[in-house]
C-alpha cells in the first residue's frame, strides 16, 4: 500500500522516467507508450494493431530494456506449432537412463512479443491462452508457472486478410487493451529518419526491474474507487449490450455483441494505474473515459449495419460515453 506521499512520488517519477527513456527510441506514440505501461502495471496483456513499419516490434524491445526484464520474441507463421511456443518434453540421459526433461519454449520470459499473431493457425494461437490468463503452461500432465512479472504483447496487421487467422473473441478478451498504432506526423517522421538512417546511436538505460513492477501492481490494486465512479464505469460496460432493455437505439442498431465482465475489470484496474501516474490517489471520471477506448474496442462486436455504414468501434464507444450521465 501507499504508506506516504514519498512512495507515491517515487512511483510517479519512475514511470515518467520510463516514458522518457522509451521516447528516446520511439518517436511520438506517447499515448501508445502510456497505454502499454498501464497494461504492464496492471498485470495485463496487450494487442498492438497497426500497418507494418510503425515500430511495434521496436517498441516492445525498448520497453523490455527500460524495464530490465527478460524479453522473448515469437514470429508467428502458418507452420508454427504449439510446442514451438510452449516448449516440449525431450528424452535425455541421466545416470545412464533415458528420462523425459521439459525444455521451456520462448513463451517463458517476462515479456513475450507475439509478432503477427494472426498469421498462426488457431491451434497455435490457443497455446498462448493459458499463459495469458492463468500465467501457467501445461505440457503433458505437468503444469509450469510463468516468471513474474509476465506479459504478452501481440501485434497484428489490420489490412491483411490473405494467410491470416482472425483471433477468436475468447482470446481477444484475454487482452486488457487493444491499442491502435497510428502513422507518425511529418515532424515525427523527420525525427525517425534522424535516428534510423544516420550513424546516431541511442543508448537505452534500465529504469526499473521486475520487483518494482510487482510492488507497483500491489499499490495499484489497493487504490480505492469512489462508488459514483465505479457505477459510471459499470454503466459504460452494460451500455454496450444491445439485448438489454436499457440499450440505446444506436447500440441496438450497430452492435451485435457487447463487452464481457473482463471489460469492467480492465477499466477499473487501468483507471487506477492512470490516476496514480497522473499524481492522484483517487480515480476520476476522466480516467475511466481515457481507458474505455483501448479496453472496449476489441470487446464490442459491430453488427452488419455498422460495417455497411462505415461505423468504427471507436465511434460506437464515443456514442456510448456521450449517452451515460456522470
Amino acid at each position: 500500500m501507499i504508506q506516504n506521499e514519498n512512495d507515491l512520488r517515487e512511483i510517479i517519477e519512475k514511470v515518467k522516467a520510463c516514458e522518457a527513456e522509451i521516447g528516446k527510441a520511439i518517436i511520438g506514440q506517447k499515448d501508445v507508450i502510456r497505454q502499454v505501461i498501464l497494461a504492464m502495471l496492471t498485470n495485463g496483456n496487450v494487442l498492438l494493431e497497426g500497418v507494418p513499419g510503425l515500430g511495434k516490434t521496436q517498441l516492445v524491445k525498448t520497453i523490455a530494456k527500460v524495464f530490465d526484464i527478460q524479453f522473448s520474441r515469437i514470429q508467428f507463421t502458418p507452420d508454427l506449432m504449439p510446442a514451438d511456443v510452449t516448449g516440449t518434453n525431450l528424452i535425455v540421459k541421466e545416470d545412464g537412463q533415458n528420462v523425459f526433461k521439459f525444455e521451456p519454449g520462448p513463451v517463458f520470459a517476462n515479456i513475450v512479443l507475439a509478432d503477427e499473431i494472426n498469421r498462426a493457425t488457431p491451434k497455435t494461437q490457443s497455446a498462448l491462452l493459458e499463459a495469458m490468463q492463468e500465467k501457467t503452461v501445461t505440457v503433458g500432465k505437468q503444469t509450469y508457472p510463468m516468471p513474474e512479472p509476465y506479459m504478452v504483447l501481440a501485434t497484428q496487421n489490420p489490412i491483411e486478410n490473405e494467410g491470416t487467422y482472425p483471433l477468436p473473441e475468447a482470446q481477444l478478451d484475454r487482452f486488457i487493451f487493444k491499442i491502435h498504432v497510428d502513422f507518425p506526423t511529418l515532424e515525427e517522421l523527420k525525427e525517425i529518419m534522424d535516428i534510423t538512417v544516420t550513424n546516431k546511436k541511442t543508448e537505452i538505460n534500465a529504469i526499473i526491474n521486475g520487483e518494482d513492477i510487482i510492488r507497483m501492481r500491489n499499490v495499484i490494486r489497493d487504490m480505492p474507487i469512489a462508488d459514483a465512479v465505479q457505477e459510471y464505469a459499470l454503466k459504460l460496460v452494460v451500455a454496450t449490450h444491445p439485448e438489454l432493455a436499457t440499450a440505446t437505439d444506436y447500440v441496438k442498431k450497430y452492435v451485435s455483441c457487447g463487452a464481457s465482465p473482463r471489460a469492467a475489470q480492465a477499466i477499473f484496474q487501468t483507471a487506477k494505474a492512470r490516476a496514480l501516474i497522473e499524481g492522484r490517489a483517487n480515480v476520476a471520471f476522466e480516467d475511466i473515459k481515457a481507458v474505455a477506448y483501448p479496453a472496449l474496442r476489441h470487446r464490442i462486436m459491430p453488427g452488419f449495419e455498422a460495417l455497411a455504414d462505415g461505423i468504427t468501434t471507436d465511434e460506437i464507444i464515443t456514442k456510448i460515453i456521450e449517452s451515460i450521465e456522470m
